[in-house]
């Protein structure tokens, strides 16, 4: 969580600074700084991530499924400011995932292992993967 020490900007994506598109984790939000105020904002599929407004030139990306989808943000006079691709993927930092036959258990290890919220995209990714 950003203080007044660590503002929130640490963690915000810079578009001149992205060549191959934006990665989000599952279930986390990411910061996009536009280069000018936005119109209209797309999302190719809103079951992998979540645009929202923050401030004319601030989006909040949420990572909402797995997979790859795009971000379209435009101005008012219809020009495109932003048209990236967004990947979303699971978090694997300080998690383990346990196997019993065709059964997963994900793990939050933070310290220590306790069972993880998982959520239905998650769900259905391990029912169809076994869990890879």
């Amino acid at each position: 969580m950003a203080t007044e020490t660590e503002p929130a900007q640490a963690e915000a994506v810079t578009l001149s600074a992205q060549a191959s598109g934006i990665e989000v984790v599952m279930n986390q939000a990411r910061l996009i700084k536009l280069s000018r105020p936005a119109d209209t904002i797309i999302v190719g599929n809103s079951s992998i991530a979540d645009a929202s407004v923050q401030d004319a030139t601030t989006l909040v990306l949420t990572g909402r499924g797995f997979g790859t989808t795009n971000l379209v943000v435009i101005d008012q006079e219809g020009a495109p400011i932003l048209d990236e691709q967004i990947t979303v993927s699971r978090q694997t930092a300080s998690t383990v995932r346990v196997y019993r036959r065709s059964n997963v258990q994900t793990l939050s290890c933070t310290p220590y292992c306790e069972s993880s919220f998982q959520s239905e995209a998650e769900r259905i990714s391990d029912s169809q993967t076994g869990g890879y």
